[in-house]
């Protein structure tokens, strides 16, 4: 108990405060321009403390800047999955289809957010007042898909070959073959590549919000920005900060859930 005490409590708390510490020495120093925690708070602390109430479009609750942001990262982290995991066995089940697209892949997964942005609001430009959400979503969707569709790919031509010799042996079709062979084998690898995805989904929103003028994260940020509001960006960037890590923290603990359940109820293979 003490041991996890000093872990998983003291430790990381001891962290936070040397970061306070370094931030509040370089506001008082070099960097006089930086708000300190103190400022910050002081600027920032009607948002925290009445984290749902509106009092105008761009001057809203810390949480209700965040639920625009989340359900635009939950829009976008859908299309990820939902177009990557096949995209991704597709790769790894066919050496012609891989050694068509990978190497387009492999240029385009560098790409910016930024550089995605303006082709996602061309592309949906018919839409109307929708043009801009759309736009997003293509932009987040596409961003957090490359993970997902490498990690898929990496995990099923990582499947044993043993596997495959089983379904022969039982004669498996090929759908039983996907769900009852290859997915599960693959899973773990599928599982890493969405928890990569996530924070990189929460990224490219708040480049997105900013970039349009959104009511999220980035959308306050950029008008606290506009405003010479300084505590009110550093107060952005920490609660984009915790959110992230929240996020990443629930979707590890998801992963040992499902892989946990995976392994007592169908075994590695699923057969």
């Amino acid at each position: 108990m003490k041991k996890f005490k000093i872990d998983w409590l003291i430790l990381p708390l001891l962290g936070v405060v040397c970061v306070l510490l370094a931030w509040s020495f370089s506001s008082a120093t070099w960097a006089h321009e930086l708000p300190s925690p103190s400022k910050t708070w002081e600027k920032s602390k009607e948002y925290v403390l009445k984290p749902f109430e509106k009092r105008g479009e761009m001057d809203q609750g810390i949480l209700r800047f965040t639920w625009y942001s989340l359900a635009l990262v939950a829009k976008g982290y859908a299309i990820a999955l939902l177009v990557g995991t096949p995209l991704g066995f597709m790769l790894g089940l066919s050496p012609t289809f891989s050694k068509t697209f990978d190497p387009i892949i492999q240029v385009l997964r560098p790409v910016s957010p930024l550089a995605w942005l303006p082709l996602g609001l061309v592309l949906f430009l018919s839409a109307g007042k929708q043009a801009s959400e759309l736009g997003a979503l293509f932009t987040i969707g596409l961003c957090a898909m490359w993970p997902t569709v490498l990690n898929t790919a990496v995990g099923v031509r990582a499947v044993p070959q043993d596997f495959l010799n089983v379904a022969k042996v039982l004669k498996l079709s090929r759908t039983k073959t996907l769900f009852k062979i290859l997915l599960p084998a693959a899973l773990p690898q599928i599982l890493t590549g969405l928890q990569v995805a996530l924070p990189i989904a929460l990224i490219v929103v708040v480049v997105t919000e900013m970039q349009m003028g959104g009511y999220g994260l980035g959308g306050a940020m950029m008008q606290a920005s506009r405003f010479a509001n300084s505590p009110g960006v550093f107060a952005g960037i920490v609660e984009i900060a915790v959110i992230g890590y929240a996020l990443v923290a629930a979707m590890a603990w998801l992963r040992r859930r499902l892989l946990a359940w995976h392994q007592e109820t169908q075994g590695p293979t699923g057969v």
